[in-house]
């Protein structure tokens, strides 16, 4: 009996998707190392024909493989016959061919988390700021560039202004990378929306990048004290504050009008040694789990068989099918 994808089914090479018939030894493939993406290669095409296969119905798709085959689950790898109901890896084909960043902790990245947290937007496959200060898109630009390699540059645009009832001058730092968005998704607890994230605590990963991460959002969501030593951070995210307030060791009340509340930051906080450091893998996931609905046993019609196609791979034994993540029999 057959165990591989049938010969018309889509794997993920390096070089893009390929019918499972075309790939040829020495191919580069890519698979899973936990939830990180890596590559393997092709070291034998194995072809065997066979007249039962399984149509697996996952979230995203519908993939036809012969029932032996294995998918990965929580519990351990099922034959893809027996594999209706469970959750299986999986992860996001088009993204495979997409630039990794490799992303520097530090002062620089801490800011960048800051800033965007206070006043940036994360969309599907972009991160970008729009406020109205120049030194604040400046400095937001530099960090950026220097903690991802991306190029990053100020364009003049207007912002409406909703008090003042017409368009005001600003500045927007904007750039295109998915793995970046997903980056600060993953930051922020699968959330960025402002009002909904999470306290960031990849942050905490050193002092100098938490102190990069407090100055970048109050230059967004703050303001320097005037007569004090310290500064001012106003939010309506109140678990965002209290879980700040613990680290930094101060004391905070929520405002009770149901209004923006206010933290106070001092110039000294460090001396209150409550900082601990953690830490947090900077790089997102990109592999997920998804649920099979249904697996339907699809027999061949008429005399023609399936042709299953089977690889021997090296350093990794296992291979994408579609994003999924797939290995033969034992």
């Amino acid at each position: 009996m057959g165990y591989g994808p049938t010969s018309k089914m889509l794997v993920n090479l390096v070089d893009g998707c390929a019918q499972a018939k075309n790939v040829a030894p020495g191919s580069a493939m890519w698979t899973l190392d936990g939830d990180r993406t890596v590559q393997t290669t092709v070291v034998d095409v194995t072809a065997v024909k066979g007249r039962q296969a399984v149509d697996v119905v996952t979230d995203h798709m519908t993939f036809t493989v012969g029932p032996d085959l294995l998918l990965l689950t929580p519990d351990g790898w099922t034959r893809a016959g027996d594999a209706a109901g469970t959750a299986i890896a999986w992860t996001h084909a088009r993204k495979l061919c997409r630039e990794r960043l490799t992303i520097r902790p530090g002062y620089e990245f801490g800011y960048f988390v800051g800033a965007t947290c206070a006043d940036g937007t994360v969309g599907k496959n972009y991160v970008s700021l729009i406020v109205n200060e120049e030194d604040f898109a400046s400095r937001y630009a530099t960090a950026l560039t220097a903690c991802t390699g991306l190029p990053a540059r100020l364009e003049a645009v207007s912002r409406p202004s909703g008090f003042l009832k017409r368009d005001l001058p600003g500045f927007r730092v904007r750039v295109v990378s998915s793995y970046l968005s997903d980056a600060m998704r993953h930051y922020a607890g699968g959330d960025a929306h402002h009002m909904r994230q999470h306290f960031p605590r990849v942050v905490l990963r050193d002092i100098d990048t938490f102190q990069g991460f407090l100055d970048g959002y109050i230059d967004g969501d703050g303001c320097n004290v005037k007569h004090g030593w310290g500064r001012m951070i106003v939010s309506a995210n109140v678990p965002f504050l209290v879980e700040l307030a613990t680290i930094i060791g101060a004391r905070f009340t929520p405002s009770k009008r149901g209004l923006a509340s206010r933290l106070y930051v001092s110039n000294r906080w460090a001396d209150r040694n409550t900082f601990v450091p953690e830490h947090h893998r900077i790089s997102p996931p990109e592999a997920t789990w998804i649920r099979v609905h249904e697996v339907r046993p699809r027999p061949a019609l008429g005399a023609k068989p399936f042709t299953f196609y089977s690889y021997r791979l090296a350093p990794y034994p296992t291979f994408l099918v579609n994003g999924h993540l797939v290995r033969e029999p034992w």
